[in-house]
């Protein structure tokens, strides 16, 4: 990347395709998806309670002794040659303290070549953010629930700024086995900035989640239902392109109604062969969809798709993410045994 607007633009997508929220809060990256699994999913899910550490980083109160000695690690190709990525591993100290989960999320921002307001150069400049969280979950006596708690320290630098944060995610697990029936929420992102790029302190982008998934008796898929953003309602907005105008140039305004409102909240996902060495995973987001959709245009925007296959301890996936005809991305991912 060489012109600055290009970081802007990044930037920019990266907080707006996850809608008019994206711009009340600072350290965004901590809402990128996590794994190929999950944006394959749709981009969030909380419900995959299982051997696989990445989801601990969305809701704590996953992480189980099934993720003893597992590391995950994931790349994504992101947009305008922004790259990001994330990092987790379990290990199980004993049965009674249940298990120790660690993660890390970066993103580069690349280089830039830096300008004044007048046009004259300044050099070149870099930006990046990343930020360390530590898990730990616990089964509620003689029940079915799990609590969890992450802490995150954040830190970022952008040019000449830099700022240094922190913030606790509070997640809560139901699971009950005899229906294969997990069921959960998460509040991420509780904290603020402890020194701010330049004295304004910001916040930072907490957020509800819910979950439920399943899997469904005598057929091999598994199904989630993900509802995001839950600690703001009203996430519909008007978009002037929808705006229809008739032959008398009377404006009939576009106006997204409840339902619309509710299908935003709304992420689908599903696992086939959830339980084997291979299993193709589809998802469907519906915000995106809304949000990214081009007039007159089919684009598919909210639609992504993956693979993982198993190979004796190692396990390989990979997702493809819609977001419009001229944007997507890639994400790759290893889950490895070390045990």
């Amino acid at each position: 990347m060489q012109k600055i607007g290009r970081l802007l633009f990044a930037m920019l997508f990266s907080y707006t395709s996850y809608a008019q929220i994206g711009g009340q809060s600072t350290y965004q990256f901590l809402n990128l998806t996590a794994s190929p699994r999950q944006a394959a999913l749709g981009g969030k899910n909380i419900t995959t309670y299982d051997y696989d550490p990445t989801g601990a980083i969305y809701n704590p109160a996953l992480i189980n002794p099934e993720m003893d000695n597992q590391l995950s690690l994931n790349y994504v190709n992101y947009l305008a040659d922004v790259n990001y990525g994330t990092a987790s591993y379990a290990y199980l100290i004993d049965r009674r303290t249940q298990v120790l989960h660690t993660g890390i999320t970066y993103i580069n921002y690349g280089t830039f070549d830096g300008y004044t307001e007048l046009g004259d150069p300044t050099g070149e400049f870099t930006g990046g953010e990343a930020a360390l969280s530590f898990g730990y979950a616990y089964n509620i006596p003689f029940s079915d629930f799990y609590v969890g708690a992450n802490l995150k320290l954040i830190s970022s630098k952008l040019e000449q700024y830099s700022s240094f944060g922190g913030a606790v995610d509070l997640g809560l697990t139901y699971v009950y086995e005899d229906w294969d029936l997990v069921v959960a929420g998460a509040v991420r992102n509780l904290g603020s900035q402890f020194t701010p790029y330049n004295d304004l302190y910001e916040k930072i982008p907490t957020e509800v989640i819910l979950g439920i998934s399943q899997q469904a008796d005598n057929v091999p898929i598994r199904w989630h239902l993900t509802l995001e953003n839950l600690q703001e309602w009203n996430i519909a907005f008007r978009n002037t392109n929808r705006d229809e105008t008739d032959l008398s140039g009377n404006v009939q305004a576009d106006d997204p109604g409840f339902f619309n409102n509710v299908l935003r909240h709304t992420i689908i996902g599903a696992e086939l062969f959830p339980e084997s060495g291979f299993n193709i995973r589809l998802g469907y987001n519906f915000r995106k969809s809304e949000e990214l959709r081009i007039v007159d245009q089919r684009s598919f925007a909210g639609l992504s798709g993956g693979i993982s296959i198993k190979f004796n301890k190692v396990r390989l996936s990979y997702t493809y993410a819609r977001y419009s005809s001229a944007a997507n991305s890639s994400f790759f991912g290893v889950n490895i045994n070390l045990q």
